[in-house]
């Protein structure tokens, strides 16, 4: 009989927490897509002062549901130089507030809630034609699944009420709260969620199983085990990332350790904000990342220097914000100067992003891969910036030659975007070719290395054009356009007829002729820019 009570307190815990899981990520889902890329472009704009940075980082969290979303954006933002590492610590002081929304709105005994919310979001989830509605949909579907959840949890446990071992190990955490801590940490890295730990630690508390002192040890050491997500992302980005990553872990800790020292106070005055022991955790939870942030916002700075202390290292920072556009220059002929060196930055990062992944393809070497990754996103970033400023610069009154320099500049933009998603290709390929082992033939090598270089010196010298305004620069590599085409149709027919001869397996040969194509490509975006300053240089 003990068995059985105790397989059916299993099955419905997990149960229960399966739904749980399943309604956070609907409910994240289903906000992201609604207004994910708007809190993207919020995350990049309201963080450039600590506290702008801390306010924003909270409601954005506090929309999409997920303090581990928000930090692994941040991870991405500062590994592509959108945002520094004090910004990126403000934003994390305010995601681990904004994260606490989800428990203060389950503490409510709402579950009552959840088949109609189950019933109304599947319906606009699955019959709607509208887009946002179906992600509010979604979102709805999400919250009623994760009451479910909750409801079904805090029904399963409790016949634990009366199971003595189980209730003294709750006194034991209770008593000892590092222990607490460490198994909300632990269990919060597993399932990498620190709102389905506080949402068990509340189903619990709703039996009367939980007592406040051992439900705050629990929610305080999820806080620690949800850093696991962003040291996860943060393995393979930059030392600045790394150091993000270092930020939460550290903020965390603080805040365990005052925690810790101030408990029995800090327990006295959570008791006072809720008529039940759920409602009291929900404001614990809050309170305690409030409070730490409090306490250490004033000595920010110095925090950041501990950081990067810890972390040491000297990052080759790429800095995606542009450094050339300037606003008061809008009316001015000085727009199109501004606009023509940020452009040519932008070409820079492309042109070097095609270098490093053909190299990586030629020698079998893909450590550096990490880099275009980086310079991707600067490249994007660039492309938004200049395309948005050219716009503006083409509504005030400007001349007939003016007007076409900014739309020859818009197509350059637009092919420099391109060579850097064909860089991306290649850099795929070289790890394609890496991960399988692939080995290239002598022939092959020296083929591609004579196409690389053909590409590489026409994209230099294009931009070389761009930056001189030569025109008969431009002319020139206008009349090379063959000799890229010619050398890709060859490079082809050379390496069908290795793949004929057996000298060649067709595994590699795949990825040679796709690397071949892709070059072609990024030769072709160079002529197609070479057109655009030929016709630049022949305005002025």
């Amino acid at each position: 009989m003990v068995v059985n009570t105790g397989f059916t307190i299993i099955i419905g815990l997990f149960g229960g927490l399966g739904l749980f899981l399943l309604g956070i990520q609907l409910l994240g889902d289903g906000l992201q897509r609604a207004a994910g890329e708007r809190m993207r472009r919020i995350l990049e704009m309201f963080t450039s002062h600590p506290l702008k940075a801390v306010l924003t980082g909270a409601a954005v969290t506090a929309l999409l549901q997920s303090s581990s979303t928000t930090t692994v954006m941040i991870v991405g933002f500062v590994n592509s130089g959108l945002m520094t590492l004090t910004q990126a610590v403000g934003t994390i002081m305010g995601a681990n507030i904004g994260t606490t929304i989800t428990a203060q709105l389950v503490s409510f005994n709402i579950y009552s809630l959840a088949y109609p919310l189950i019933a109304v979001g599947a319906l606009f989830f699955y019959f709607s034609r509208k887009k946002l509605q179906r992600y509010a949909g979604m979102g709805m579907l999400g919250f009623g699944l994760l009451l479910l959840g909750l409801s079904t949890m805090s029904s399963a446990v409790s016949p634990v009420r009366e199971y003595e071992p189980f209730l003294q190990l709750l006194v034991a955490i209770g008593d000892r709260p590092i222990l607490g801590i460490l198994a909300g940490a632990l269990f919060t890295a597993i399932i990498q969620s620190s709102s389905a730990t506080t949402g068990l630690v509340i189903a619990f508390s709703w039996q009367g199983i939980l007592s406040l002192p051992a439900g705050l040890a629990l929610i305080v050491g999820a806080n620690l085990g949800t850093c696991i997500t962003v040291l996860l992302a943060s393995l393979s980005s930059s030392v600045t990332a790394k150091r993000t990553a270092m930020a939460h872990v550290l903020f965390n800790l603080t805040g365990i350790i005052l925690f810790i020292i101030l408990r029995r106070p800090f327990t006295s005055l959570v008791m006072m904000t809720g008529g039940t022991v759920a409602r009291q955790i929900a404001n614990a939870h809050t309170l305690f990342n409030i409070a730490t942030t409090v306490i250490l916002f004033p000595f920010l700075s110095h925090f950041v220097k501990i950081v990067t202390s810890l972390v040491p290292g000297q990052d080759k920072f790429l800095e995606a914000k542009p450094k050339y556009l300037d606003e008061r220059l809008m009316q001015t002929p000085g727009a199109l100067l501004s606009a023509q060196k940020e452009v040519l930055r932008m070409g820079t990062f492309a042109v070097e992003m095609v270098e490093t992944a053909v190299t990586a393809f030629l020698t079998g070497e893909i450590d550096h891969l990490d880099e275009i990754e980086r310079k991707e996103d600067v490249v994007n970033s660039l492309e938004t910036a200049i395309t948005s400023y050219l716009a503006k610069a083409n509504q005030y009154a400007m001349n007939v030659n003016e007007a076409r320099e900014i739309v020859n500049l818009m197509h350059v933009v637009n092919d420099i975007e391109r060579m850097g998603d064909h860089a991306v290709n290649i850099a795929e390929l070289a790890e394609a070719r890496q991960a399988g082992k692939h080995e290239l033939s002598d022939a092959a090598k020296g083929d591609l290395q004579n196409m690389y270089d053909e590409v590489k010196r026409i994209s230099r010298s294009v931009l070389e054009a761009l930056a001189n305004r030569d025109v008969n620069k431009a002319l020139n590599l206008i009349d090379e356009d063959d000799k890229v085409d010619e050398l890709e149709r060859r490079y082809r027919i050379n390496h069908i007829e290795r793949l004929n001869k057996g000298l060649c397996s067709p595994e590699v040969g795949v990825l040679f002729l796709d690397t071949v194509s892709n070059l072609e490509r990024v030769g072709d975006h160079a002529h197609n820019i070479a057109e655009a300053v030929a016709d630049i240089a022949f305005a002025k």
